[in-house]
Parts: structure tokens; C-alpha cells; sequence
């Protein structure tokens, strides 16, 4: 049985990771410590592998036939790509929501977040479920707007509201890290801040790695920021020294609209 270290400084750590979707290079030598408890933004302009990158973080990435890894990536201290490691312990504690929100539209807003746990055994009784799901809405903000609602399809919902749904599915198995990928590129204003008030408000459990094309979000949620260009990092630190005093050239141009 695997064991995370809970009290590990890093969430995650890569060493010379290098990702290739068969002949072709996408992220290269890519090392990279991620504190616990707080929000890490990885920017940049679209195709620069940052997507790609995530998916590495809970072995998304073996669901691609031509993807292949190189280097290391270490969830808590673990080596997930050792030999022994099955990848759905991996995407138990790392959690991950997707640009376009997908909640399983048949069923219903209950059975969207109970499913994973269900799934894993989480629950010894439908009480203990029933728990499990409210706290898991509570947490992504929904409670109060879908209590008297759960037996409705999650089709019915606002997109705003299913993707806190997909948030609150993702909160349901207890993940100790939470992966984003661009959560709110899809929605409207006022339902992207309200994901951003969430996001800030989860890192207080969680650590939540967010892939964002736009700076001012960085800004507004991240405690590092990380910029990608052309599937290297360019440039990491502290956000608010990032976006404001970046180091390198082609951090400056991407922040001033020149690049990307």
C-alpha cells in the first residue's frame, strides 16, 4: 500500500521531466517544487504544453497511447511513476477539473458526487454518504442552491453551477491536491469569481494547481506562478514577483500582450 507524506514541504516535485506525444517533444526537462496549501499558476500562451503538464501530475497522461514521460514526478514525497504505483490510488489524491465542465449529465446532482466515493468504498452506510455529499457541495460552494434539487439531472444546471459540481465530485474522494485546467475559461464573470473566491478558499485544505491563459487571474488567486513557453518554464516564483518584476524577457512580453 502506498503511503503519501502528509507533512512532505512539497506537494509536488519534478525532476528532468520531459513529456513527448510520440517522436514530438511537448514539455522538456521541466523541474519544478510545489509547496502544500497553496495556489501554483502555471501561464502562458496556448500550445506551450501547459495542459499536457498537468496531466502528468496524476497519470492522466497513460490514457494517451503515444504519450510517453521521462524524469520524475514525486506526489508527497512518492515516485508515482514507479513500477508498483497504480495510477487510480494517484487520481484518488490528486484530483482534477477540466475546462469544460463535465458532470455525467444523466445523472443526477446526488449521484454526480457520490459516484467516487461509491466507486472506492469511501462510505459504510447511506447515511455516512449523504454526509459526504453535502460536505462536498458545501465545500465548492453549491449547497444552498441544489439541497432541494438533488434528484435533478445535472443537465439542469447553470454552467457556472456544474462546474462547482465537477469541483464538489472532485471534493468528494478526499483529494489532497486538486489540478485545474483553466476552470473558468468557459463561464461568465460572476461565476468566474466565484470559482476564484473558492479556489483561494480550498488551499486552506488542499493544494490546488491552477493552468490559466491569463495573467490578472494569476494575480488574483496564485501564491507561485510558473510561465511556460514552447514546453519549458521560463520562469517561477512568488506571484505577486512574477507578474509584477519579472525576471526574464519573455515573461515581460507575455504579461505585456507582446507574446501569446
Amino acid at each position: 500500500m502506498v503511503k503519501f507524506n502528509d507533512s512532505h514541504p512539497y506537494a509536488i516535485e519534478t525532476e528532468s521531466l520531459s513529456i513527448y506525444y510520440g517522436r514530438r517533444r511537448v514539455v522538456e526537462d521541466v523541474n519544478l517544487r510545489i509547496p502544500r496549501n497553496k495556489v501554483f499558476a502555471i501561464m502562458g500562451p496556448s500550445g506551450s504544453g501547459k495542459s499536457t503538464l498537468l496531466r502528468s501530475f496524476n497519470r492522466l497522461l497513460d490514457l494517451y497511447p503515444e504519450a510517453r514521460v521521462e524524469g520524475r514526478v514525486k506526489i508527497l514525497g512518492v515516485d508515482i511513476y514507479s513500477p508498483e504505483i497504480d495510477p487510480t490510488v494517484v487520481r484518488r489524491v490528486v484530483g482534477m477539473v477540466f475546462q469544460i465542465p463535465n458532470p455525467f449529465p444523466h445523472l443526477s446532482i446526488y449521484d454526480n458526487v457520490a459516484i467516487g466515493p461509491k466507486l472506492h468504498g469511501l462510505c459504510k452506510s447511506k447515511k455516512e454518504l449523504d454526509e459526504l455529499v453535502r460536505w462536498a457541495l458545501e465545500k465548492a460552494g453549491l449547497w444552498e442552491q441544489v439541497k432541494d434539487r438533488l434528484k435533478e439531472p445535472a443537465s439542469k444546471l447553470s454552467g457556472g453551477q456544474k462546474q462547482r459540481l465537477c469541483i464538489a465530485r472532485a471534493l468528494a474522494l478526499k483529494p489532497k491536491i486538486l489540478l485545474m485546467d483553466e476552470p473558468t475559461a468557459n463561464l461568465d464573470p460572476v461565476s468566474t469569481t466565484k470559482i476564484e473566491e473558492l479556489i483561494v478558499e480550498l488551499k486552506k485544505e488542499l493544494t490546488i494547481v491552477i493552468v490559466t491563459h491569463s495573467p490578472r487571474q494569476a494575480a488574483r488567486i496564485a501564491d507561485y506562478v510558473a510561465f511556460m513557453y514552447m514546453g519549458r518554464i521560463i520562469e517561477v516564483g512568488p506571484a505577486d514577483e512574477i507578474i509584477t518584476s519579472p525576471k526574464h524577457p519573455l515573461t515581460e512580453k507575455y504579461l505585456t500582450g507582446v507574446v501569446g
